[in-house]
């Protein structure tokens, strides 16, 4: 038989460039769906016990659970692809008084709970994944900020 049914093959027995990259990276890192959820929930407690984090996340932020499952289907899907994150982040932390300071203490927590949970090399993927972010969602704040006293001025 020359030609397939294509919907008859093992879709599983050929790898996808997707899937090398995510055997990839969890083969060198470890990374798997109980380190992200170990380290979700270690970074939310220690934001929620900070002296300036603390405030501004309770001011935001009634109920805890389904944060944090939002925030663990983040990054599995930053880590391991798995596209189970679908919200828009950009527009949940312009509405804060926000600013480098908070950002730098959010990295420094994450870059501490990082080194508690994971293997080194996972560590170092998410922090690096974690400043990429921090950074860019920061540069939307202040440039909806700056628009948007742009706007008033008019």
């Amino acid at each position: 038989m020359l030609f397939q049914d294509p919907t008859a093959l093992d879709q599983t027995a050929v790898p996808t460039p997707q899937s090398a990259t995510i055997a990839e990276r969890v083969a060198k890192t470890g990374i798997d769906e109980a380190m992200i959820e170990a380290l979700v929930r270690t970074f939310y407690g220690k934001i929620r016990d900070d002296a300036l984090l603390g405030p501004v996340f309770g001011a935001a932020i009634t109920d805890w659970e389904p944060h944090l499952v939002k925030m663990i289907d983040f990054w599995s899907s930053v880590a391991l692809l798995t596209h189970r994150y679908d919200g828009r982040p950009l527009p949940a932390h312009v509405r804060f008084d926000i600013g480098p300071a908070h950002f730098e203490r959010w990295l420094e927590l994450f870059r501490e709970t990082t080194a508690e949970v994971c293997t080194p090399e996972a560590a170092a993927f998410f922090e690096d994944r974690a400043a990429n972010i921090g950074r860019s969602i920061q540069m939307g704040v202040d440039f909806f900020r700056k628009q948007a006293a742009a706007d008033a001025g008019r």
